[in-house]
């Protein structure tokens, strides 16, 4: 058995190993191609998981952006980047998009003025988003303010930390947009 390991034989199951399990595992058994529908979906779900967005809603949002003048991948990460939790997130508001969704959904956000509790409320340009001045003294707003200019804040959004404000400066551009995706297998996964 090793030693400093959960197990108390040799063969582990808890073990990771850089084979398939199997009779056939070791010796090199058959390794299968991936297909590029599966490229396709796995870039689907990783954007929808990214971003916390439903199936259905995940597949308005791709209608929305193909109807729209310009690319249809780069307007589908445009609408997912001006979703109210996920700019809340992108100024340091809040520590994930999880806990912006959150944040928003109690109440806790107004945009120019007026409380808003849908996390998918989509922002618009010359929007004004602010934290509550009931809720400023939570915790998750007195760490965001403490550690405020720690994270990189994107070129369309400029945080005013000592008012918990955030102001939508413009449409953000895929340059602006750091998320690790590739839009066009969305794209042509929807096209089929």
């Amino acid at each position: 058995f090793l030693k400093g390991s959960r197990c108390l034989t040799e063969k582990c199951a808890v073990e990771r190993r850089g084979y398939p399990p199997g009779q056939h595992g070791q010796s090199g058994g058959r390794v299968r191609k991936v297909s590029e529908y599966a490229k396709q979906l796995r870039e689907k779900q990783k954007v929808k998981r990214i971003y916390g967005v439903l199936e259905r809603q995940f597949r308005l949002y791709f209608k929305s952006a193909d109807q729209r003048q310009g690319i249809t991948g780069e307007n589908l990460l445009r609408q997912l980047e001006l979703r109210l939790d996920n700019v809340v997130y992108r100024a340091g508001l809040a520590k994930s998009r999880d806990m912006a969704r959150q944040l928003v959904r109690h109440g806790h956000i107004t945009v120019n003025g007026h409380k808003v509790d849908i996390p998918s409320y989509r922002v618009s340009p010359s929007d004004i988003v602010e934290v509550r001045n009931k809720s400023r003294e939570l915790t998750p707003f007195v760490v965001a303010h403490a550690e405020a200019g720690e994270r990189d804040v994107p070129g369309w959004l400029e945080v005013i930390p000592s008012h918990f404000r955030v102001l939508v400066h413009s449409l953000p551009k895929r340059e602006q947009i750091d998320t690790l995706v590739q839009e066009q297998l969305i794209v042509e996964l929807y096209s089929k």
